[in-house]
C-alpha cells in the first residue's frame, strides 16, 4: 500500500515542476518574448504529468481504500501552484500511518 502513496508523491512534485515551470517560464516566454513553442511543449509535458497524477491518485484511492474527500484534497491540490508542494507532508504522514 505505502509504494502508491510514495509513487503519488513522487509524480505530484514532478507534475508541481511542471507546472511553475510552465506559468513562470513559458507563459512569459510566449506573450514577453513571442516564441508559443515553449508553452506548446511544455503545456503537452505537463498534461501528460497531470494525467500520470489523476490515475496515481485512482490506484492510491483504491488500494488505501479512501474516502472521496481524502482523494480531493491531493487532486485540489494539484490544480494550485505550489499545491502538490504543500500537501506532501500529509501524504508522507498518510504513509507511516498505514504502515
Amino acid at each position: 500500500m505505502k509504494p502508491s502513496i510514495n509513487r503519488l508523491r513522487l509524480i505530484g512534485y514532478i507534475e508541481g515542476i511542471s507546472f511553475l515551470v510552465l506559468l513562470l517560464f513559458a507563459m512569459p516566454m510566449k506573450y514577453i518574448a513571442g516564441k508559443p513553442l515553449f508553452v506548446v511543449f511544455g503545456g503537452w509535458i505537463h498534461g501528460v504529468l497531470f494525467i500520470l497524477f489523476c490515475f496515481s491518485l485512482l490506484e492510491t484511492k483504491i488500494k488505501m481504500r479512501w474516502k472521496i474527500r481524502t482523494a480531493v484534497v491531493p487532486f485540489i491540490a494539484s490544480l494550485v501552484p505550489f499545491g502538490p508542494f504543500l500537501i506532501d507532508r500529509w501524504l508522507k504522514g498518510l504513509s507511516q500511518d498505514s504502515s
